[in-house]
């Protein structure tokens, strides 16, 4: 299943179930209408949403529209947390609140992606296993630093099952090509790695994890120096050039 929130005047916006191709959407209105609700009760409502989202992809459901990106809030803009492991297994806890993948940027800053990795309720000393059983959903984040401090984290338009990553899903890991336009200019594909489980796995060592709760697998540094009025667009692809999550694409305020 794929999942969004569109921007409807909440703070958490209205879910809406996303075709595979990402181009049709559906209202999930009479089965949930955030997705937090659908976390916190995942054993009733998922399989209500799977039932509308096999509809969706066989073209049966006559309300169906096109999907906009633009509409999109972060499929969960108020989480209950967010955490990013890095590499080398360190932990930074941050406020949870996710930009929409089209909100500005204030300032030159320094980007981070990750992959962000959406759980349901996890015991504490979960292990790896354990925590691939809780995950329920999976996108694209960016977190924005300057001089080390979070100024922002954007998060991709869609949230996915990991049933619906395809061949770019393998043993409870992610293997995918970061594509990235700086102002228009191609730059090469990255291939980047993470293991949501181990994720999950890490922050919950010493505490329980709650439905809703996100935690970002590090997928290294960008590149690209910004400066004001710049643009960037990044997409996380499979090896054949499938967008897995929608795109994120910054415009950073040009310079007073």
């Amino acid at each position: 299943m794929k999942f969004a929130s569109y921007a409807d005047g909440s703070r958490d916006g209205h879910l809406v179930v996303v075709s595979r191709d990402l181009t049709q959407a559906h209202y999930a209105t009479g089965i949930a209408t955030r997705l937090q609700q659908v976390l916190d009760d995942w054993g009733f409502i998922a399989p209500q949403l799977e039932d509308l989202a096999v509809q969706l992809n066989h073209g049966k459901l006559r309300h169906a529209f096109a999907f906009e990106p633009d509409k999109c809030l972060a499929p969960l803009p108020r989480a209950y947390g967010w955490a990013v492991v890095d590499a080398d297994g360190g932990v930074r806890r941050e406020a949870a609140s996710f930009s929409a993948p089209g909100q500005p940027l204030r300032a030159p800053a320094h980007g981070e992606p990750a992959l962000a990795a959406i759980t349901g309720d996890l015991a504490a000393a979960s292990d790896a296993a354990a925590a691939l059983d809780a995950l329920r959903l999976l996108t694209f984040a960016l977190d924005w630093r300057i001089d080390g401090d979070l100024i922002a984290t954007h998060c991709a338009p869609v949230a996915v099952t990991p049933d619906e990553l395809g061949s770019a899903w393998s043993g409870g890991r992610l293997q995918a090509r970061l594509h990235l336009l700086h102002n228009g200019g191609k730059l090469e594909p990255r291939e980047v790695t993470a293991a949501a489980g181990d994720a999950l796995a890490r922050l919950a060592r010493l505490r329980v994890l709650r439905a809703g709760q996100v935690v970002g697998a590090a997928l290294g540094a960008l590149d690209p120096a910004l400066a004001p009025g710049d643009s960037l667009h990044l997409d996380l692809k499979t090896a054949e050039g499938t967008s897995l999550f929608g795109a994120i694409d910054i415009d950073l305020a040009p310079a007073a």
